[in-house]
């Protein structure tokens, strides 16, 4: 069996030889391989939620989340994966890197996971309706670099000088940096809507496929929490990468007042009952729990509790040299003071060294998702 390293330069070869007509098979296969193709059986999609809106005779379906549903050859585990994208994404982050690697889904897949990858309301293939829906917000590529791809040079926030693990420069014109820009889109620029819309589509698409395991990224973090308020019997697990947060109160980059109802920017259940985001007394720590770490916000006298989501097994997963490095600890703390037993892993800690903010598409990639599926294994009975 000829070794990776071989096949690249014996396509090289070829190619610069206008690929010779007998050697055009094996170029194929040895220089476009379809990553996952071994461990995928099926491929579906339907959509999720959605409601008829707007005057008679001019009515469109809004709200509703396209689902792709991937199926392995061999099911061996109970429950299923469903993947949420963060903010300017789409269901592409799961699939594969820009610079061509097998993604997440693909490693799940061999797991024997049925994997669910949507698209958020509103968001790539999940329809946007000017007069159904609020304003789109587009990143513009200096901000994607800064805060994504190469946090190394802007240096931003202490831990961003430890990114390591982006495959290329980060910048624009860089070929994988242009592939992954290419994939970045317009979102919803408010987060009540968003969170309101993925709340009832969500609930929708745990209806359908019954229990699953959530996995959030950035923005979508505050999604795991939303559905498992809304249907805790269906989730099984939430696995947080990055969470949107802190509670509260925006960090590093500005201290602005968001997710006012805690972990959320719409209602969530507590006990005893809060009618109002004001009821929500909240206090900020004296002083940081250590170095580069910001002060967090927490409630304060005697804790409400998130009812709902307690006896879900939960995961907060924190790479190294992203942003989220500096506050990601007071969303763990502020689920352990609602009563939401929780892990917060820090893959720094782990062994698992410079990685930034999007860390499914990362050079080590596969063994960010195999440690996951090692919590996973210890936690989802």
């Amino acid at each position: 069996m000829y070794s990776k390293e071989y096949m690249v330069r014996w396509c090289v070869y070829h190619v610069e030889m206008i690929l010779r007509p007998a050697a055009l098979a094996l170029v194929t296969i040895a220089c476009f391989p379809a990553f996952g193709q071994h461990a995928l059986s099926t491929r579906d999609f339907f959509y999720a939620g959605g409601k008829y809106t707007g005057p008679a005779g001019k009515e469109v379906m809004a709200g509703q989340m396209y689902v792709e549903v991937l199926r392995p050859e061999r099911v061996l585990q109970k429950y299923p994966l469903v993947f949420f994208h963060g903010a300017g994404q789409t269901a592409t982050n799961w699939m594969g890197t820009p610079d061509g690697r097998p993604g997440w889904a693909d490693y799940f897949l061999k797991q024997g996971y049925i994997v669910y990858l949507v698209d958020q309301p509103a968001r790539g293939r999940s329809a946007w309706h000017p007069g159904a829906n609020g304003p789109l917000v587009m990143r513009p590529p200096s901000w994607v670099e800064e805060r994504f791809t190469a946090p190394e040079i802007a240096h931003l926030w202490p831990q961003a000088r430890k990114h390591t693990q982006w495959p290329g420069s980060g910048r624009k014109g860089d070929p994988v940096f242009d592939a992954f820009y290419a994939t970045q889109v317009e979102s919803l620029a408010s987060a009540v809507e968003t969170e309101t819309l993925v709340q009832a589509a969500g609930a929708a698409l745990l209806d359908k496929i019954g229990p699953a395991i959530l996995v959030t990224h950035s923005q979508s973090g505050s999604f795991g929490w939303l559905l498992a308020d809304a249907r805790p019997k269906a989730v099984k697990a939430i696995i947080a990468m990055e969470p949107s947060g802190p509670p509260f109160r925006d960090a590093v980059f500005d201290e602005n007042k968001n997710r006012v109802w805690g972990p959320t920017d719409i209602p969530i259940t507590y006990a005893p009952p809060v009618k109002s985001p004001a009821e929500l007394a909240i206090t900020q720590e004296p002083k940081p729990d250590g170095p580069d770490l910001v002060r967090c916000w927490e409630q304060a006298g005697p804790p409400r509790r998130l009812v709902h989501l307690q006896g879900i097994p939960v995961l907060v997963v924190t790479a190294e040299a992203s942003y989220h490095a500096a506050y990601d600890h007071c969303t763990a703390k502020f689920l352990a003071q609602a009563g939401v037993a929780n892990t917060h892993l820090r893959l720094g800690e782990q062994g698992i060294h410079g990685n930034g903010h999007m860390v499914m598409i990362e050079k080590n990639n596969l063994e960010i998702a195999a440690r996951l599926q090692k919590w996973i294994a210890g936690h989802v009975k």
